[in-house]
Parts: C-alpha cells; sequence; structure tokens
C-alpha cells in the first residue's frame, strides 16, 4: 500500500523532530521533507509534491499564511496548520490560512496530554486531511467577495414570515460563511445564529475575525438574549457551548457532545425547529461528518426552508451529503447563491452595521 507523503513545516527544530518522530512511526504515513521556513516551503512543494502538508503559522522568511495563500494558488495540496498561537493576532493569520485553502488545524502539544493521546490525533487528522480534494485558487473563488450583493430577485420559498436564519459549517467552514454573509445585504433583517466546529484552542477570537471580514455585527451568543433583540446580527456559539432557541430566547448550555461537537450544529438546528417551526430557515454548509444532517431533516418537517450547500463548492462533502441523503434539504446550491437565497427568504426592514 503507498503512504501518505507529508511535507513538514515548522522553524523549530525541537518541534519538527516531534512532529518527523510520531508520523514516521505510522505504518501508513512517510515524511517525505522537512522545511524550516515558508519560502522552502513552498520550494519543496513544488518540487515534492507531497499529499499534505503540516504547517506552521510564524515562520521566518515567509509566514505560514503567504505560503498557505501561494501554494493552494498554484499547486494546491492539502495544509493541516500545526500551531500554538494564542494571542489575537496569530489566531486571525490561522482563520486567514483556513480561508485561504488550509483545511483544518490543530494545536501543539503543551506537555499535559494523556501519553499517547495528541499523537494519536496528529496521525489521524494528517491521514483525514490527506484524503481531502483541495481546489486551486480559493483565494481567487473568494475574490468577488467585495463585490456588491447580487441585486437578482429570487421567489420566495415560502409566504410566511421567517423570524430567525441558522447556520452550520465545519471543515471549510471559516471561508464558506465569510462568503455567505458577504452575500448578504447590510439590511439583512434576521438574526443569523451560527454553529462552526474548530478546535476550542483557536475558537477565542473567531467571532471577532469574522466580525472584520463582513458588513455584519458578529459575536459569540449570551445566554437568555431575546431573539426580536437580535435582528440583524450574527451570533456565534461559543466555544465548547451549544447554542439553542427556546422560546424566544437563546440559550447555552454544558449538555453532552452531539457527534463529539459542542457546539453542535444538529442541537441549533432542532431548538429552532421546536421553536420557530415554519419561520425558520436553516443552511447547512461544508464540511466533515453528518452533524446538522438530522436537524436540518426537522427544519423541514417542521415547514421551514432548509437549504445545503452543494458538492461542487464544499471544500468537504460530508454534512450536506448526509442532509441530502435524508431528504432533509429543500435545495442545494453552489456557495455563490446560498446569500442570495437567504436575502429572498427575509421579509421587511433590517438593521444595518454602524
Amino acid at each position: 500500500m503507498r503512504k501518505t507523503r507529508v511535507l513538514v513545516v515548522e522553524d523549530s527544530l525541537t518541534v519538527r523532530r516531534r512532529l518527523c518522530d510520531v508520523l514516521a512511526g505510522d505504518p501508513e504515513l512517510e515524511v517525505a521533507g522537512e522545511a524550516d521556513d515558508g519560502r522552502q516551503a513552498i520550494e519543496m512543494c513544488r518540487a515534492l509534491r507531497p499529499d499534505v502538508i503540516t504547517l506552521d503559522m510564524m515562520l521566518p522568511v515567509l509566514s505560514g499564511l503567504a505560503a498557505t495563500e501561494y501554494i493552494m494558488a498554484h499547486f494546491a495540496t492539502p495544509i493541516l496548520v500545526v500551531s500554538s498561537s494564542t494571542n489575537r493576532g496569530e489566531l486571525f493569520k490561522t482563520y486567514d490560512a483556513l480561508a485561504a485553502g488550509a483545511v483544518d488545524v490543530l494545536e501543539k502539544p503543551m506537555g499535559d496530554e494523556i501519553e499517547g493521546e495528541w499523537e494519536a490525533r496528529l496521525r489521524s487528522t494528517v491521514k483525514m486531511v490527506a484524503r481531502i480534494r483541495v481546489i486551486t485558487h480559493p483565494r481567487g473563488r473568494l475574490a468577488h467577495l467585495g463585490r456588491p450583493p447580487d441585486s437578482r430577485p429570487l421567489p420566495r420559498a415560502r409566504p410566511t414570515h421567517s423570524r430567525v436564519v441558522a447556520v452550520g459549517a465545519s471543515t471549510g467552514g471559516p471561508g464558506a460563511v465569510v462568503e455567505v454573509l458577504r452575500d448578504l445585504p447590510p439590511d439583512f433583517p434576521l438574526p443569523v445564529l451560527l454553529v462552526l466546529h474548530i478546535g476550542a484552542p483557536f475558537a477565542a477570537s473567531l467571532a471577532e475575525w469574522l466580525d472584520a471580514q463582513t458588513a455584519h455585527r458578529v459575536r459569540y451568543a449570551v445566554d437568555g438574549e431575546l431573539l426580536e433583540r437580535v435582528a440583524g446580527r450574527v451570533l456565534m456559539a461559543p466555544p465548547e457551548r451549544h447554542l439553542t432557541v427556546q422560546g424566544s430566547r437563546l440559550r447555552l448550555s454544558d449538555d453532552p457532545e452531539r457527534h463529539s461537537c459542542r457546539p453542535s450544529v444538529d442541537v441549533l438546528f432542532e431548538s429552532v425547529a421546536r421553536s420557530c417551526g415554519e419561520t425558520a430557515v436553516a443552511c447547512l454548509l461544508t464540511g466533515m461528518g453528518r452533524d446538522g444532517a438530522a436537524g436540518l431533516l426537522e427544519v423541514r418537517r417542521a415547514g421551514g426552508l432548509t437549504l445545503a450547500q452543494d458538492e461542487a463548492t464544499s471544500v468537504v462533502y460530508g454534512m450536506p451529503r448526509e442532509a441530502v441523503l435524508l431528504g432533509a434539504a429543500e435545495r442545494v446550491l453552489p456557495l455563490g447563491e446560498i446569500g442570495r437565497a437567504l436575502a429572498a427568504a427575509a421579509d421587511g426592514p433590517g438593521e444595518a452595521k454602524p
């Protein structure tokens, strides 16, 4: 069986040796090369054409973000960001790399993990990332995001007045969410509730990063908020908390994980189906696994509008595919059409971002 060839990019010799040793210890993996700066990473990727890259963000000569953008534009290769960055500026670079085409992010070992746990997670994540079919020129695909929203009207899916939009995403989600939000008009009138899977160490500043990318206010939800008071805002589930709608209020909980996820898209969608029924709009974007598929079906059964991203524009057609197989998605759309579909489902005046 052919081994998965990995290019390890890390400027710390100590960390790089550990990464290489862990990966080389798996019979299915092979360390194809090592690089200690961003420019060398690009050159070795061009020469070696590895199956997957592990990439630190803070690199000399050329940053991990710049290397990601170049690699994804010229010889697209699945990239796993392996980083210990926790301050705001470095986290923003990680989010930028994910939006530029990096597939996933994994924290470096802190030294307090259960023996063998982090090593197993690294190997399994590298194998998962290597299987993903990445797309060349993701920045080119996202370059149109600065344009004014398409003004061509879409027919409304149903005559009822929509009350809330719920969105779920996982792998490939940061870039997809940015595109959807940028395609919504500035005066979009409905609250948008968002669950986006990302490792807890990297989630702290994600809402702030999204807020800076679009014309819409984005922040983490607060327990007990009234739904009607957050019209026109985008509210994310905080790290390690489920976000739900109970009656007219938002609720956060520490309930058990669903599909190994907390927050879970299914938990949000199911609560929206119960509380909002036919006034709900739910949208499931790119992601690995099946979180959100069953919840999307509940929204459709309750009479709400349900959308799913199509295979061609998904980084990973996992979660949307499961929804389609269940018959949960009323409409399956390319990413570039989802914002317009959500805008068409909304009704009434909105609250613009100052």
